[in-house]
């Protein structure tokens, strides 16, 4: 909740900070490259490398108060996930006791409102970092038993998710519209308190003792600056 209220506070104050400031907007895409720390019922676990080309497009409203020191702010739609090879004694495989080689696909589309700042020559390469607050909209899990697929579950806003989700990013821009981030998520990919049938009657909470934090490492090129095209012939 204080990080919502930071966040608030942060963009009711852009309006002063961008009286006689350049103001101009970025819209970019990214090709994201994730991955998580998991503990899993107490087992320190590793995920897979996943990559997700799309659909990651962000759109920031910069505000430079100097050619050396800015801020962001804005709108994204990203696709974040993990994959992972689940143990036989984890309670995420609660529809699959019996089988040996399960692994799990995850991800969710999230709406993000990042806010950030930017140092260096902004009109070159510069560091920015920042926060991200967002907001799950949709939910994918998908199982595979060996090399076949035996399960799918998209699910609009599921409970399975939290709510919000807080991050904290860095990075820096290069020339030629090019950028390089890294991205952490503070907030547990599940929600803890999700249960579901256990089959026999009886309810179970799968993510109770599941901790996944995801965190990527990511390559953005810049599509559009205002309503022109970044790589337009000059």
């Amino acid at each position: 909740m204080n990080r919502i209220i930071l966040l608030v506070a942060v963009t009711l104050a852009i309006p002063s900070f961008a009286q006689d400031k350049k103001i101009y907007t970025t819209t970019s895409g990214e090709l994201i490259f994730s991955f998580a720390n998991i503990s899993d019922n107490g087992s320190e676990e590793g995920s897979i490398i996943r990559f997700s080309p799309v659909v990651n497009i962000q759109n920031w409203v910069n505000i430079d108060k100097s050619d050396h020191f800015g801020m962001f702010t804005g709108l994204s739609i990203r696709n974040v996930g993990f994959i992972y090879d689940v143990p036989d004694d984890s309670p995420v495989k609660y529809d699959y006791p019996d089988e040996t080689n399960v692994r799990k696909k995850f991800r969710t589309y999230n709406l993000g409102i990042p806010v950030g700042f930017k140092f260096g020559n902004l009109n070159d390469k510069f560091l920015f970092v920042g926060y991200e607050l967002e907001i799950p909209i949709n939910y994918k899990e998908k199982t595979f038993i060996g090399e076949d697929k035996e399960d799918k579950n998209n699910v609009w806003f599921s409970s399975r998710t939290n709510t919000f989700n807080h991050s904290l990013m860095a990075g820096i821009q290069l020339p030629y519209g090019a950028t390089l981030k890294f991205k952490y998520y503070l907030t547990n990919f599940f929600n803890k308190d999700f249960s579901t049938s256990d089959g026999q009657g009886g309810s179970i909470k799968p993510y109770q003792n599941v901790d996944v934090n995801v965190f990527y490492f990511s390559l953005n090129f810049f599509l559009l600056k205002n309503v022109d095209f970044y790589y337009k012939e000059k």
